[in-house]
């Protein structure tokens, strides 16, 4: 049986954040959307407190 890398890598944040209550995600579109690569696909609806998606910031940065 072989294992994809985003599989490998999903399943390596479930079981850290069904080992651990300390563990949390936080990014930009992890949660709802489940990543760019989905790998944290599913994991806002089993841990919602703790999968979190970072604002994103739509805002230029000022010119220095």
């Amino acid at each position: 049986m072989s294992v994809t890398y985003i599989d490998a890598i999903h399943d390596a944040q479930k079981d850290l954040l069904t080992e651990d209550r300390d563990v949390f995600l936080y990014g930009q579109d992890i949660g709802v959307f489940g990543g760019a690569f989905k790998a944290t696909k599913g994991l806002k609806e089993l841990f919602p407190d703790r999968v979190i998606d970072a604002p994103s910031v739509r805002t230029p940065w000022p010119a220095w």
